[in-house]
């Protein structure tokens, strides 16, 4: 499997290198970077400041030259009534997307013994994994440390792991 990373707004180049070998180490797939693509005209709403995920979703399927393709963004997502989002993807789709606006908050999850930058890092790592997991067909799984685990805050995101549990791994495999 080949699996896109398309940079939507300015990236940084560790967010990309992380994003990369996360996907590679989980997926044991091939991994390339986009070229960078500016923000989606029209998908800002002005009234929430921030941007609608589903629009970053249909340019990484767009541009993207993968078998999966992931935007990542530096903005500020939402998706219909959500206040925000980490990430969203379509089950079994194409594109996907994550933003890193939110994974940057002080709060740590309780993992002091980390830098703010590694603890940052870990979270890219786990919400590309867990946003292309969609695309290959896992829902939301229940066990509490595995990748696919349902993670509406950066607690619960720093709580997960990086890869599949037994269950989900299966699935996939």
């Amino acid at each position: 499997m080949l699996i896109d990373i398309v940079p939507v707004g300015d990236v940084t180049g560790r967010v990309k290198r992380e994003a990369s070998a996360a996907l590679r180490s989980v997926y044991d797939s091939d991994v390339t970077v986009h070229e960078r693509q500016e923000i989606p005209a029209g998908s800002h709403d002005a009234n929430r400041d921030q941007y609608r995920a589903e629009d970053f979703i249909e340019l990484a399927g767009r541009v993207g030259s993968g078998d999966k393709n992931i935007a990542i963004t530096p903005r500020d997502l939402f998706y219909r009534r959500r206040n925000y989002v980490f990430g969203l993807a379509y089950l079994d789709g194409a594109g996907s997307v994550i933003s890193t606006y939110r994974l940057q908050t002080s709060s740590d999850g309780g993992l002091a013994t980390k830098s703010a930058s590694d603890v940052f890092s870990d979270r890219v790592r786990k919400e590309v994994v867990h946003e292309i997991g969609h695309t290959i067909g896992l829902e939301h799984c229940d066990n509490s440390r595995c990748v696919m685990n349902f993670s509406p805050t950066v607690r619960e995101v720093d709580v997960k792991e990086e890869n599949l549990c037994g269950s989900c791994q299966r699935q996939v495999l």
